[in-house]
């Protein structure tokens, strides 16, 4: 594909962030010693991110483009989607970025909701919004998908790049193996992605995928019909699995 010379300046733009690990220790092995401190590192944020977001309550994700402004459809609409999670009783968790994380943390706020974000490190689209009860700032991906998973009962997808595709297949992926038990997922809007549907009917039809593997899956239009699908399968999973409460220790500072 080629770059015209409006994408290289705008490449050019960005900046570099010093000390960023992660793209190094994608480049193949290091000496012992950097793989020992990296994986330290790792486990630092991994402790952190457990540490603040414990008590974050059951979390429903919803992502979407970073991309979008206020006052457009797809920002209305996932303003309207926080309000409806937080009207259920879950927490809206997004990325913590601009656009439809934005609208997302808004709605759950102005529906009297918490909100959280738990953003990652990058030359771009990185600002926390401003609507956020609860915030962590990581600096690898895959620490952030591991703790996006760990707590949250369903993903609300809303219009967005390759990033939130990527968080829908590694969702379905998840369901696929069975690491994950009942993971509700919402597309929402169907003009945005109507186009995968062929895709994955193609995937059945040559017994790549059971259909049993898109049962969890709602596309739609409908806020209220993405809540019904939420309610059927995130609430009844959540009052079945969670027995305990957790205190919080002082001594913690909690």
């Amino acid at each position: 594909m080629d770059i015209d010379n409006t994408d290289k300046q705008r490449f050019a733009a960005i900046p570099r962030l010093p000390g960023h690990e992660e793209k190094y220790f994608m480049e193949g092995p290091r000496s012992r010693t950097k793989e020992f401190f990296f994986s330290l590192k790792v486990l630092f944020e991994f402790i952190r991110g457990f540490r603040i977001l414990h008590f974050a309550g059951p979390c429903i994700a919803v992502f979407g483009s970073a991309r979008v402004n206020p006052g457009f459809e797809y920002y209305e609409l996932a303003r309207k989607t926080g309000a409806g999670i937080a009207k259920l009783g879950f927490t809206v968790m997004t990325g913590g970025g601009p656009g439809i994380m934005e609208a997302a943390n808004r709605g759950a706020k102005e529906a009297g909701g918490k909100s959280v974000g738990c953003n990652i490190s990058l030359p771009r689209e990185q600002a926390a919004n401003r609507y956020l009860d609860l915030q962590f700032n990581c600096k690898y991906f895959f620490v952030r998908k591991v703790l996006m998973f760990k707590y949250s009962y369903g993903f609300m997808i809303l219009p967005g790049g390759i990033g939130t595709l990527d968080e829908f297949s590694e969702a379905l992926t998840l369901i696929q193996t069975h690491k994950i038990l009942n993971f509700p997922l919402v597309l929402m809007n169907r003009g945005y992605w109507e186009p995968l549907m062929p895709l994955f009917h193609k995937m059945i039809e040559n017994y790549m995928i059971s259909p049993s593997d898109m049962q969890y899956i709602l596309l739609t239009d409908s806020v209220e019909e993405a809540m019904e699908h939420f309610q059927k399968y995130a609430v009844e999973q959540y009052h079945a699995k969670r027995k305990q409460e957790f205190r919080r220790l002082v001594l913690l500072g909690e």
